[in-house]
């Protein structure tokens, strides 16, 4: 909804304006005086005295007498004042300042809520402090100079009044005397009233403050400052705010001191009379939750009550009650930092601001900071004089370090605390109106706070400099002599001072906003450009960016960094640094330019180390910062002395290895074990140091063993036996690359000890070794690992040639002269099994190539008995197994009984280890397999086989061997190689071996394939095709069995070769057919062979292709052979449905397009019987139809139904089946409608298109529901959108439509009258649409053809049929049937405001074209005006000019009442129209019959309308402007609206006419109620005592309602009226033709029934509606009526007046009328077929109606309305049943 629009309808067409009222008591009561804040009656008149320039206000409490408690009888000051404090109440409040008096302005403005000071230099805004007064005076005095100002109610009504004091009584003071309300107030809080009173003080321009009650002072406040010093704005700080308004343009320090003096009375506290004073005491203190629980366990805790404190406060307050009026001091000291603030605002932001604060932004302010340094705040409390003063601390709320903190000050304290030790004292910060909380919500108001708040966060961080640069001043002044700086016991002596500076500045949450102390907190730490503060350091005040957070371990090996003390570390201001970063721990830098300047001792040395180790572990320094700690870190180590052993960190590599002892030496690069020794390993790892290696260790031994002889590795057995241990205990958990190392550097010196001196390792032997008495053993290494020796070549055994020499040398020859060995083989062999493991890697090679055991060479049965001569490699022979001595191989010799060899035995691993074989090798088999022994190559077979899995021979291909091993069926002796020959027995069909059939089960173990290859099949195959019918069923049954082994090389070859054995014809098939079994050859090798044929691209039909070769070769045959039309059509639709694969041949879409093959249908014309023009459809015959082969192009296709039963005989039609119309049309043939040529005779053009651009609009909108529709089946039949036609169709409404047809190559044609047709233009399509009559309807029906045409590539039929009803039901009814029409229903919504939008700017036009009229007049007036001598007499105003219009005095006023009106041509017209109706007026004769009998008239009296004269002024014979009347008029029609209530009830009255008797009209009772809608949208109403029910009234009417509606809606476009201030009546009685009701027009249906209502068949109107002359009649009678009840929305009552704005109407509209009149008789006469015949005025008779009479209430406002394009000839929609709660029928 666009309210925009709503809001300025509403203030140029609504009510008479009203000014807003106000209950100023009330509203007093409500907002102003209910202000939430303490002393806001005093902080307000305090505020005013200080901006009158006022330097004392003096605040005086007058109080009355207890009744009950008498006064005491004495003159001591003291009691009385006791029982003034317990016992009086409140009388009078007077509050007086000594400033200027009060301006005229002062006075004036005091008088006036929320108007405020526009001072910008005042804190004022609001205008509203005044009235706080109201909260406790009623009637408020004030005196001011020489004038006094009393207040007083009336009522609810607040007034003033003002009086000039006598000369006697005129003073300089400004007083105000507030009487209390309430009589029975007590007295306030004495201590509270004193506190605020103290603190209005701190920043006010005031010096002196008193406070009274009665006589007695209780208080007094003296102010002093001493002079501003300037502060100089250091660079570096930001001046200027974040939000760029506000910059600091200077800054000044200035020292103030505030005196009390007061009485004891304000520290007394009266505990007598406590729980007898009233419970809503002003100003008492609300007793706490401490002694409200104190008193509940008062009983149990009494002793506790009466502790120590208890005493001393009741001893205090013993001594203030000795004497009340006892003077006490006190004093304090307080630091303002005040600066000059420069404002830069815009000037939309700051009239912004002005709207909201009533004042102008200041270019200038001031903003001060209060703070109380530590040297003010210790002489603040140390200044009371007295225990009093102690007691009553007046002070307590000025000092910003007390709670509850610093303050915002605008003027006056507020609830809004800094979060900070510090009060801001900002006037021109804009408070909410209560001036208790700063305003952050209002737009313009919350960003000039925010940038306000951001200076006082600058200007604090300039006084926290300032105070920082005083601090350090006086810590140098101290240490002045010290040339090295402060020391650290100067710097402790200022650390409290340096605490109360950061305390001062710490920003905790602020309340009630935090927001407040965020965005000061957030300017003062981002004021200054560099990342850096001032701090308190153990170098004295430094920037952050020198000063350190230092760590108890970094100090104790490094000195001298400025760092923070460990007494500040705990202030939330330095946490805060620590948080911001702006200070930082100590930076490696720093320590290493401590560490560079000197050599550290030895435990400064220790401390390092764990502190940088302890840092690299935890990551939190880089490795690079860690290496150049190293890198500087010197010490000298010395054990007493100056001197010592200097350590350089950075050359250190090694820390000390646990596993090594301390005792022995280390290389220099490994860091002294005293250093490490409790610090964690990974730690030092962290450092980039390793722990001490044994390589490196071993190394370093190594290359200092000349150095010291007791360190000697190759000299002395003892230190060697030392490190041999060492190295031992670690051997296994070193690397082997470390071991290697080791080995390599030990190896080849002499380290090892033994009995025969220093030995290398592999010259020496273990202990065990005994089997030589010379060999040189280890002596001395018990504690030394067997392993470790090893790895270093120790020897367990003796080497092969010693053993070889001294063991198996021959013994001498024996008596038989043969030669022995001393041991056999069997004996080498298990020594050798027994040391095996330590056999060294040489030996044992040496012995897998050295021959050593002979093989079996024992008789048959008993081979282990004897060995052979030769000796062999144990690699070269089997172990001793029956199974291997079949296959004649060589056996190891193993005498003893069987089973005494066993391969798990510790002699049977040792040979497997030197090469015993278990098996032999399958190529070994395979060539036994292939030997010609036949027993041997059956044991070899019979091996492989059983062993198969057991030795894995199954990894061995021996399918590629070609030795012939295996043998085949049908040869006992034939052997062949496992790939020539096969499993599949079938196989042997195309010539192959075929596998012994005992060996098909063990196939896979030799390779032996199921079946060839497919691939050699297929070349055999081809090689020899099948010559005969059993032959080929054979070999295609074995192909059937391989199916899935076919391959695309395989088939392709198949499909090409001729492998059938038959005599082939042009084309041949599979099995049989019925349908093609006469055309085509077909042949059958059983199921099985036909699957491999199948494969190979047989088929049992042919393809489509080839049916349509052989259709378009042989159609006759083809159709002989099928003997029914039918069946070649069903063969043509399978043609049909393959056409996307058969145009791919182009050849053959040529053919079929050439040839006669398609099939055609002729209908032939059958002989009816005689009569046969009287059978019924459902008895006619159906046609004969001849089918004829012809080509495509000879065939139509039939696409016009029409067309075709015109010329049916001539021609040749393809079958109505979609998809074969299809395949006719890409073949050539074509639509009907292209061989029919068609000629639009197109009528003449009718005057009038508004119909035929209804029709246009119409057509789009359906045709977008049609096409979404249409589309959703048929897409690719739609060839144009509704977009296209939107912009391509034109309708044209003419006379008559013809069309003529033509069937192209023959000489026949048809003609026929339409209703509706397309062609197309120069332009785009026209459709034309015939109407002999305005109101004629097309058929819709043509119309939708005519538009599909246009839209779809084949419009049929079904399309025209789907389409009507889109064009004939209304938008609801189609979505009544589940259209989904929604959004156009939305778009005519917007149709319908786009189009009141048009009428709004055409009025607003004609606004200005009046406006122009006017001037033109004035000018004109004023020449003639200037031309006249004698000045003519003055006129009455016309009613309804404006009262500042030029014709205010000269306007021409109407014929006064009692005149007759003066007689022309419009009256006459009035007359004419019965407007104006005389006794001989045939109107009334006409209505006699039908409006009952008149009333008795009544005197009623009727309120005077404000168009009523109320004086008459001499008539200056001056002509009233045009343009002021057609202003009127205009006035009048925006004046009309829509009647929008359901119920309108007009009670009946009668009122007298003074003009004319005759005017006098009877009003009955409108009772009348909403019904329904029109089919228009106009609300039609009913009278409730109807006879009928409303819907049968309407049922009944719906003809009459609707004509009534259009002649309305027509009338109303000639005054511009929107359609829906329109509405129609229903009663049965009375005299009522239309009334107006607040600008509603409501017209009578029972007169415009008997009237103007064509009635069936009547010639008045062609289809139920009005037309030519007897519309013009009817309208023009109507229009008058308009015209009439328009000049009610100026004049209510029948007077001159109205009929003169009546008559002014109709001049105006005049024009408008006789356009629309002469374009509807042309109209009539075109539909009539006559001549033009010229406007005819309507006769009297038929124009006759009696004056219409109207109803009050003609308001200005109207509603907003919607107006729709003019109504068509012919109407959309239905009339609907109306519903009890009036909906719409239409």
């Amino acid at each position: 909804m666009d309210y925009a629009r709503l809001r300025a309808a509403a203030l140029t067409n609504g009510d008479d304006e009203e000014a807003v009222t106000v209950d100023t008591r009330a509203l007093i009561d409500k907002v102003l005086a209910r202000y939430s804040g303490e002393w806001t009656t005093l902080r307000e008149l305090i505020q005013n005295a200080a901006d009158a320039q006022a330097t004392t206000v003096k605040v005086k409490f007058e109080t009355l007498p207890s009744t009950s408690v008498p006064l005491p009888q004495t003159t001591n000051q003291s009691e009385l004042l006791r029982h003034a404090v317990q016992n009086h109440t409140l009388r009078r409040l007077v509050v007086q300042n000594d400033g200027q008096p009060f301006t005229k302005t002062d006075w004036a403005r005091l008088k006036r809520i929320a108007e405020g000071n526009p001072d910008e230099t005042k804190i004022g805004a609001f205008g509203v402090g005044f009235y706080s007064v109201f909260a406790d005076c009623e009637e408020p005095f004030v005196s001011s100079g020489s004038e006094a100002m009393a207040f007083y109610w009336k009522g609810n009504a607040l007034f003033t009044k003002k009086y000039s004091l006598p000369e006697e009584q005129v003073t300089k003071d400004t007083a105000f005397v507030l009487d209390y309300r309430n009589t029975t107030t007590p007295l306030p809080n004495l201590l509270s009233v004193s506190q605020f009173l103290a603190t209005s003080l701190t920043f006010v321009a005031l010096q002196n403050v008193e406070f009274w009650i009665d006589d007695w002072r209780i208080l007094s406040l003296q102010k002093k400052s001493s002079p501003s010093l300037g502060i100089p704005i250091p660079r570096d700080l930001e001046t200027r705010a974040q939000g760029g308004l506000m910059k600091l343009k200077a800054a000044g320090r200035t020292s103030t001191q505030i005196d009390g003096t007061f009485m004891s009375v304000i520290g007394w506290k009266p505990q007598a009379v406590a729980s007898n004073r009233n419970n809503d005491q002003h100003g008492s203190e609300l007793p706490s939750l401490r002694n409200f629980f104190s008193r509940l366990t008062s009983a149990s805790s009494n002793a506790g009550l009466r502790g120590k404190a208890a005493r001393e406060e009741q001893v205090v307050q013993d001594t203030i009650a000795e004497d009340l009026t006892a003077l006490a001091t006190s004093t304090i000291f307080l630091r303002v930092t005040a600066a000059t603030i420069e404002t830069n605002v815009g000037a939309s932001f700051a009239a912004e601001l002005e709207r909201a604060t009533k004042k102008p932004p200041p270019k200038e302010t001031k903003l001060s900071i209060l703070t109380s340094s530590y040297d003010e705040t210790v002489a603040s409390e140390t200044s009371a004089s007295s225990q009093a003063a102690k007691v009553a601390d007046i002070f307590a709320s000025v000092l910003p370090s007390k709670k509850p903190g610093g303050r915002i000050f605008i003027g006056f304290p507020t609830a809004q605390t800094t979060g900070a030790g510090m009060h801001i004292f900002a006037p021109s910060v804009i408070p909410t109106v209560e001036r208790e909380a700063i305003d952050l919500n209002a737009r313009w108001v919350r960003t000039w706070n925010q940038d306000m708040l951001r200076v006082a966060g600058i200007i604090s961080r300039l006084a926290f400099i300032n105070e920082m640069a005083d601090l350090d001043q006086k810590l140098k002044r101290l240490s002045a002599d010290n040339k090295k700086g402060p020391s650290l016991a100067d710097v402790e002596k200022f650390v409290p001072e340096a605490l109360h500076i950061l305390k001062t500045y710490t920003f905790l949450d602020s309340t009630p906003s935090s927001m407040v102390g965020q965005l000061i907190e957030e300017a003062f730490w981002t004021a200054w450009k560099r990342a850096s503060i001032e701090v308190f350091s153990s170098r004295g005040v430094l920037s952050t960016s020198k000063v350190r957070n230092s760590s108890e371990e970094v100090s104790k090996f490094v000195g001298g960094i400025p760092v923070i003390l460990n007494s500040m570390k705990d202030d939330p201001f330095i946490k805060k640094l620590i948080d911001f970063e702006l200070i930082k721990d100590v930076t490696v830098d720093d320590i290493c330019q401590e560490l560079g300047a000197k050599a550290m001792d030895k435990d400064q040395l220790r401390h390092f180390i764990q502190w940088v180790s302890n840092g690299a572990a935890a990551a939190d320094y880089a490795h690079a910062d860690i290496r150049r700690l190293l890198d500087v870190a010197v010490a000298t180590v010395s054990e007493g002395g100056d001197s010592g052993e200097i350590i350089t960190l950075g050359t250190i590599l090694f820390y000390h290895n646990k596993n090594i002892p301390a005792t022995l030496p280390v290389p220099p690069t490994c860091l002294p074990h005293a250093f490490t020794v409790n610090i964690p390993e990974v730690k030092l790892r962290a450092l980039g140091w390793e722990p001490l290696g044994i390589v490196p260790w071993v190394r370093f031994l190594i290359e200092s063993a000349g150095q010291k002889e007791e360190q000697n590795l190759m000299k002395n057995s003892a230190f060697a036996v030392q490190v041999l241990t060492v190295l031992s205990k670690s051997w296994d958990h070193l690397s082997p690359s470390s071991k290697s190392s080791v080995e390599s550097a030990l190896r080849n010196i002499t380290v090892m000890p033994t009995k025969m001196g220093m030995k290398k390792p592999n010259e020496s032997f273990f202990p065990s070794v005994k089997l030589f008495d010379d060999l040189p053993t280890l002596e001395g290494c018990a504690n030394v690992k067997e392993k470790f020796l090893t790895t270093l070549g120790v020897r367990k055994t003796v080497d092969l040639d010693t053993i070889f020499t001294r063991l198996l040398s021959p013994s001498p020859s024996s008596a038989g002269g043969a030669a022995a060995p001393r041991w056999s083989h069997m004996e080498l062999i298990r020594y050798l099994a027994s040391v095996e493991a330590d056999i060294p890697a040489a030996d044992m090679k040496k012995l897998k190539e050295s021959p050593l055991c002979p093989a079996e060479d024992g008789p048959r049965g008993m081979e282990p008995t004897k060995g052979s001569s030769r000796l062999y490699k144990v690699s070269e022979l089997f172990e001793p197994k029956n199974t291997l001595r079949a296959l004649r191989l060589p056996i190891l010799q193993w005498p003893g009984p069987p089973g005494s060899f066993r391969t798990n035995s510790k002699e049977g691993r040792f040979l497997a280890t030197l090469g015993l074989r278990p098996y032999p090798s399958v190529p070994e088999l395979v060539d036994m397999m292939a030997s010609p022994d036949e027993e041997l190559r059956r044991n070899a077979m019979t091996y492989f086989i059983q062993n198969h899995s057991v030795n894995g021979y199954a990894a061995f291909d021996i399918s590629t061997t070609p030795k012939a091993i295996l043998p085949i069926e049908g040869d006992d002796r034939a052997l062949v190689a496992p790939s020539h020959c096969f499993v599949n027995e079938r196989a042997a069909v195309l010539g192959y071996k075929i596998l012994r059939k005992q060996l098909h089960d063990h196939a896979p173990k030799f390779g032996v394939q199921r079946d060839p290859n497919i691939m050699l099949c297929v070349d055999r195959l081809l090689a020899k095709p099948p010559k005969d019918r059993s032959n080929a069923i054979t070999l295609f049954e074995y192909f059937s069995s391989r199916l899935a082994d076919l391959n695309m090389n395989a088939l392709t070859q198949l499909k090409r070769a001729a492998i059938v054995p038959v005599v082939r014809k042009k084309n041949c098939y599979l099995g049989n057919s019925t349908t093609y079994g006469d055309i085509f050859d077909f042949v059958d090798f059983g199921p099985n062979a036909n699957t491999f044929l199948f494969k190979c691209g047989a088929r049992t039909e042919p393809t489509k292709h080839e049916i349509a070769t052989l259709a378009c070769s042989e159609p006759a045959r083809l159709l002989s052979v099928l003997q029914s039309p039918d069946k070649y059509l069903s063969l043509l639709r399978s043609l049909a449905e393959h056409w996307g694969t058969l145009k791919k041949d182009r050849e053959l879409v040529k053919k079929m397009r050439s040839a006669a093959w398609l099939l055609g249908s002729r209908e032939l014309a059958t002989s009816k019987p005689k009569g046969s023009e009287d059978v019924s459809y459902e008895e006619e015959e159906a046609p004969v139809k001849h089918y004829v082969l012809a080509a495509p192009g000879e065939i139509v296709i039939l696409d016009d139904y029409i067309s075709y039963r015109l010329f049916k005989e001539s021609l040749l039609c393809a079958p109505e089946d979609e998809t074969l119309e299809a395949f006719y049309q890409a073949l050539g043939s074509e639509n009907l409608g292209s061989r029919v040529k068609e000629e639009i005779l197109v009528g003449s053009q009718r005057s009038r298109q508004d119909g035929a651009e209804w029709l246009r609009k119409h057509v789009v909108e359906r045709s977008k529901i049609f096409l979404h529709e249409y589309a959703k089946d048929k897409r690719d039949l739609v060839k144009r959108d509704a977009r296209w036609l939107e912009a391509n169709l034109k309708v044209v409404s003419v006379s008559s439509v013809g069309l003529r047809r033509s069937l192209q190559g023959h000489n026949k044609y048809h003609q026929e009258k339409r209703s509706a047709a397309s062609t197309h233009g120069h332009n785009g399509w026209v459709l034309y649409v015939a109407a002999e009559h305005k109101d004629d309807k097309p058929d819709m029906y043509q119309v939708g053809q005519a538009i599909c045409q246009l839209l779809l590539n084949r419009p049929n039929q079904s399309a025209y049929i789907f389409f009507e009803p889109f064009l004939k039901l209304g938008l609801l009814q189609l979505r009544d049937r589940g259209y989904n029409v929604d959004r156009i229903l939305r778009a005519k919504a917007a149709e319908a405001r786009i189009a009141e939008e048009e009428r709004r700017k055409a009025l607003e036009a004609e606004q200005i074209k009046i406006k122009e009229r006017e001037q033109e007049w004035e000018k004109s007036r004023a020449a003639e005006a200037a031309r006249q001598e004698v000045k003519t007499p003055t006129r009455d105003r016309m009613p309804g000019a404006f009262q500042d219009s030029p014709e205010d005095d000269h306007a021409l006023a109407p014929p006064p009442q009692q005149q007759r009106p003066r007689r022309g041509f419009f009256s006459d017209l009035t007359r004419r129209l019965g407007l104006d109706a005389g006794d001989d007026s045939e109107q009334q004769k006409q209505l006699d019959n039908f409006l009952p009998p008149s009333q008795p008239e009544q005197n009623t009296k009727r309120p005077s309308s404000s168009g009523e004269n109320k004086g008459h002024k001499p008539d200056d014979g001056r002509v009233t402007s045009p343009a002021v009347v057609q202003q009127n008029l205009l006035n009048a029609i925006n004046s009309t609206r829509a009647h929008d209530s359901a119920n309108l009830f007009s009670p009946p009255t009668e009122r007298e006419v003074k003009e004319k008797a005759t005017y006098c009209d009877t009003t009955p009772a409108q009772n009348i109620t909403f019904a329904a809608e029109a089919p228009k949208g106009m609300r039609v109403f009913v009278a409730k005592d109807l006879s009928v029910d409303a819907s049968t009234f309407l049922a009944n009417n719906i003809d009459a309602i609707k004509q009534f509606e259009l002649l309305l809606r027509d009338c109303g476009e000639i005054y511009r009226l929107p359609a829906k201030a329109l509405h129609i009546f229903y009663d049965e009685t009375g005299g009522t033709i239309a009334f107006n009701a607040n600008g509603s027009i409501f017209c009578n249906l029972r007169f415009f029934n008997q009237l103007h209502r064509v009635q069936q068949g009547s010639s008045g109107g062609r289809g139920l509606v009005l037309g030519g002359q007897k519309k013009v009649e009817a309208t023009t009678w109507w229009w008058v009526v308009l015209a009439h009840e328009l000049a009610h929305n100026l004049v209510k009552p029948h007077d001159s007046q109205h009929s003169y704005y009546t008559e002014s109407f109709i001049q105006q509209y005049f024009p408008s009328m006789m356009a629309k009149a002469v374009g509807w008789m042309a109209e009539g006469e075109n539909g009539a077929g006559t001549a033009g015949a010229g406007l005819a005025l309507p006769s009297t008779a038929a124009s006759a109606a009696p004056r219409p009479s109207s109803r009050g209430g003609q308001g200005l406002s109207r509603s907003e309305t919607q107006q729709s394009a003019p109504p068509p000839p012919y109407s959309e929609g239905r009339f609907g049943q109306p519903r009890s709660n009036g909906a719409s029928f239409w």
